[in-house]
């Protein structure tokens, strides 16, 4: 994946920042950003698969409900993720996102602890196109 990500100072959670080639390649970004505030991801193994399919009203509820789903996970199966494969739709008048996330489950002997990510929010939420990338920011609660 060509595309890249920043965590970015915020007062008191932490604002995300993700870009990408496409649509897609923006919103893996901003996941793995997000697990990157848990532990650093390159420390997870793929072992384990999740298909994941949330639907929106509009791109910012999609990428709001991308980011609880994978939550989702993480909170119920002590699963973290660093590798992501997703395709956005649009039908009617609702998008969706099916794909899949890779990762293993919370080992706190290999898995450093960082901060726990309590949620998405859409504070200061933005998806915009620059120069041919995708941009997407948003803050998580932690």
């Amino acid at each position: 994946m060509p595309g890249k990500y920043r965590l970015l100072p915020h007062t008191a959670d932490v604002l995300l920042e993700a870009e990408g080639d496409t649509l897609e390649e923006a919103f893996e970004y901003i996941a793995l950003a997000m697990f990157e505030i848990m532990t650093d991801t390159s420390r997870i193994d793929h072992k384990i698969s999740r298909k994941i399919k949330v639907t929106g009203f509009d791109l910012h509820s999609l990428l709001y409900n991308w980011l609880e789903e994978l939550l989702y996970y993480f909170d119920s199966e002590n699963l973290l993720f660093s590798k992501f494969k997703i395709k956005i739709s649009k039908e009617n008048s609702e998008y969706r996102l099916v794909g899949e996330a890779w990762g293993e489950e919370y080992n706190p002997e290999k898995h450093e602890s960082r901060a726990v990510v309590k949620a998405a929010t859409y504070h200061m939420m933005e998806i915009s196109k620059v120069n041919e990338k995708y941009v997407l920011r948003t803050v998580v609660d932690i």
